[in-house]
Order: C-alpha cells, then structure tokens, then sequence
C-alpha cells in the first residue's frame, strides 16, 4: 500500500492506493507552515478514518509544486510510518515523455496529470485542462506531452474580487445557473459573470488547440472547478476530479507496487 500525495498551492489531496485502485482521498488546505508534527497529525487522522495501520503502508508519492514543503513531507513520513517519499518526477518518473522546452520547469501536477490522460484513454489525442489556481491546458500526442498554456484560476479570480472590491458582495460559485440570464443583482452578476466567463474562454481555447492536434482530440477535465464549470462548456468530454492522484498510482504500480525492489 502506497499513500500518494497531491500538493498544490491551494490544498492537499491524499489518498492511499495499492492494487485495488484509489481509496477515497482526503483534502486539506496548503499551509507553508507546516511542521512534521502538525502535518503528521492530519495524516495520521486519515489513517486512523481510513483503519490503516501506518506501519502497511511502503511508500509516499508525492507530486508537489510547493518546493517548501517537500522536506516537511519527507521528515512526516519517516516519522510516522518509516516509509521513503519518491517525488514524482524527481525520484520516480510517469512513463509519458516531456517535450517542454526545459522539462524541469514544467509543474508535476501538469507532468503527472498528462500521464494520467494517457494510461486512461491511450486512443486518441488529449487535452488535459486543470481548473485550479490556475486554469491549464495540457496537450498529449501519442506518448509525449507537447505543451499548453496557462490561464487565470477560477478560485484565484473569485478570491481576488471577494477580497480586492470595496463595494462588490461576497460570492460563492455553488450558486451559479447552468443557463445564462440578464442578472439582476450584484451577487447573481458575479456569479454568472465568473462562471460563464472560465466557460467561454476554456471552449475557445480548446476550440483554437483543437486545431493544432492531429486527428480526433478527447477534451478531460479535472480539479477543484471542473464540476462547475463542465455542465456549461461544449468541449469537455470527460471529468476526472482526481486525475493526478491516478497518474501517482499508475507510476507506483509501475515502480513500486509491482517492482518492490525499487523501494529497497
């Protein structure tokens, strides 16, 4: 059993895996200043929920565009279940090639969600777009990541106009319609205007990427704003909220679970 680790700049995912596929994963907030003892309580809170020993669990893997928590995450982990953390790509590498221009300045998250893609839908082209802090579009041909773009986060604009607009009402996106209307309040505006607005951009950047990708291109989306967004953009074809945390299984199923020498 592997416990993998998401860690983005807004929160956390965990979820502990093996053979039997992903079990239901945990989230909490991104905090830079976690320590191994604070940090050490919330997982050993989701071990406790999930009734996991944490001696049976071989190894962390962990995806991290948060360069300052890694040694907080590595130090945790051989607190409390003396298992090794393998940054993935870094220690462990997902079988899909990376064709940036400086592979190492490409995000995990972005690495390992294509790979992700790929392993699940290994017929066709792939756009892979991430609503998180920030909106990314992925794009996979054949085995090879080729690039993307980079966009605004839904959560990132919404808390910059919750907390930047002296006069503008809180709002929240659970709100929104899926048909548009002339919105007659400030709040209804908002709401509309956020949700609608990442839709019409996200389908007209796919619209123009689809372009550039030989033959049929499948559309996934994940990330925390996929499920309010997808019912109203036309492009999305497939939602897989934790599309990264399988792309961490499938590389311990390659590396680790199937290959237990790798983890000596």
């Amino acid at each position: 059993m592997c416990l993998l680790l998401d860690l983005g700049n807004s929160s956390i995912k965990l979820a502990l895996a093996g053979l039997d596929g992903l079990r239901p994963s945990f989230e909490l907030p991104t905090d830079i200043r976690e320590t191994p003892d604070s940090l050490g309580l919330k997982v050993m809170a989701y071990l406790q929920q999930e009734q996991v020993n944490p001696g049976n669990i071989h190894a962390w893997l962990a995806a991290s565009v948060v360069p300052r928590l890694n040694p907080v995450i590595k130090s945790t982990a051989k607190k409390i279940c003396s298992a090794k953390v393998y940054q993935v790509p870094g220690d462990l590498y997902p079988a899909i090639k990376n064709n940036y221009q400086n592979p190492s300045e490409l995000g995990a998250d972005r690495l390992v969600s294509a790979f992700a893609a790929r392993r699940m839908y290994p017929d066709s082209g792939i756009i892979v777009v991430d609503f998180g802090t920030a909106t990314t579009f992925d794009c996979i041909i054949k085995n090879e990541y080729c690039g993307g773009l980079i966009s605004p986060g839904i959560f990132s604009s919404v808390q910059a106009l919750n907390t930047l607009t002296a006069k503008l009402s809180w709002f929240s996106l659970e709100e929104a319609d899926e048909s548009l209307e002339i919105c007659r309040s400030t709040v209804q505006g908002l709401t509309q205007g956020t949700v609608f607005g990442f839709a019409g951009m996200t389908d007209g950047l796919i619209s123009r990427l689809k372009k550039l990708m030989p033959g049929d291109t499948l559309v996934v989306a994940t990330g925390g704003g996929a499920g309010v967004i997808a019912p109203v953009c036309s492009y999305l074809d497939e939602v897989q909220p934790s599309l990264l945390l399988q792309g961490l299984l499938y590389t311990a199923i390659d590396n680790i679970i199937l290959n237990p020498r790798s983890r000596q």
